[in-house]
């Protein structure tokens, strides 16, 4: 799968096709194939070169005891290229909108996308979020980048109580799928565990990698209502 990847310049997509259609994989506990967010979490999983941080984004790293399945240079070629299949389409669709409300003056929040070139050729897309102003044409919400709102986003899957992620036990079901999944590739038999902290960094992998309609089944499933308000939002009950 890596060397496809590396190698042939196959996507995630066409992974996810070849191994659902093609290899008829199943999964341990019997269900056909993975999840597209599944494939581009296993290609960027450290874990199969020998090494793995934990907690992720953590700085701390550790040498498995396993035998690496892959050479650390076959996992950087494949990094390269799954980065440059998230660029993301020149098409008018957004991923948060609909889903957050003006806290100032109860309009929608639209979505806009800005182009700027650089100096050595290189055109960068960023998308702005902000109020509509449908109800009050002078209101002073302001207008946030889509990185900045996913910190945003990021940060408050991480303070709000586990509970209040509507699809915790959709989430949780996936990640241990692909903990099972992990460990028969690896020829390990033991018991799968799947912990609040698993939950939330799956939900926070969705927000940045995920298809858009999973980040909106993600913030939709929130238990309230999501205000932006001068650049900063607010989970109301």
């Amino acid at each position: 799968m890596f060397e496809k990847v590396a190698y042939e310049k196959w996507s995630g997509k066409k992974i996810y096709h070849w191994l659902k259609f093609e290899m008829n994989f199943k999964t341990p506990n019997g269900n056909k194939g993975l999840t597209l967010s599944n494939i581009y979490l296993l290609l960027q999983n450290d874990f199969y070169y020998g090494s793995f941080e934990y907690p992720r984004k953590s700085g701390l790293w550790y040498k498995g005891a396993h035998e690496p399945l892959i050479t650390k240079e076959l996992f950087d070629q494949v990094q390269e290229q799954v980065k440059s299949q998230f660029v993301r389409s020149e098409g008018k669709e957004f991923a948060f909108t609909k889903l957050m409300t003006c806290g100032l003056c109860g309009s929608g929040i639209t979505a806009d996308e800005k182009f700027k070139k650089q100096k050595n050729g290189n055109v960068h897309r960023h998308v702005y979020y902000g109020c509509t102003k449908r109800r009050d044409p002078n209101c002073k919400c302001g207008y946030i980048n889509e990185i900045d709102l996913l910190k945003q986003f990021e940060d408050l899957i991480s303070e709000i109580d586990i509970d209040e992620i509507g699809v915790k036990e959709k989430i949780k079901s996936e990640v241990e799928r692909f903990k099972k999944f992990q460990q028969s590739m690896l020829g390990i038999k033991t018991k799968v565990e799947v912990a609040d902290l698993d939950i939330r960094n799956y939900a926070k992998y969705l927000l940045q990698e995920g298809a858009d309609v999973e980040k909106r089944e993600l913030l939709g499933c929130l238990k309230g209502n999501i205000l932006l308000s001068e650049k900063k939002i607010l989970l109301t009950k």
